[in-house]
């Protein structure tokens, strides 16, 4: 992952609102959810979740996959990790004496 990717993505998760949508997608798992479903629970305009929507598919965070009439949204995983990855990829480098197990990234869900 390159610094732009990284940045562009914090830059997406850095609204109230869309790291809520997000976080809703990731306890909504493989299945994802329903845009309908999503604007009802987190009580969203559907004009400003389609915004935000946009700006996290965008950023690679999300997925949208149509099913007949009904938009499903999921979280990237793969993503995430990427990202969550690349924050920790270099940490204690700089550190003098060895490095801790916190240092090592670790996948974030048992499923991932």
């Amino acid at each position: 992952m390159k610094v732009k990717q990284a940045a562009s993505q914090l830059e997406a998760l850095g609204k109230p609102t869309r790291l809520e949508i997000y976080r809703a997608l990731i306890r909504a798992g493989e299945n994802g959810l329903a845009v309908g479903a999503l604007q009802e629970s987190l009580n969203i305009a559907p004009s400003t979740l389609s915004h935000h929507l946009k700006t996290l598919i965008i950023s690679g965070l999300i997925s949208q996959e149509r099913q007949a009439t009904t938009l499903i949204c999921r979280a990237n995983y793969n993503s995430m990790q990427d990202l969550v990855n690349y924050l920790v990829s270099e940490c204690c480098v700089d550190q003098s004496v060895g490095t801790t197990s916190m240092c090592k990234p670790t996948p974030i869900c048992k499923d991932c």
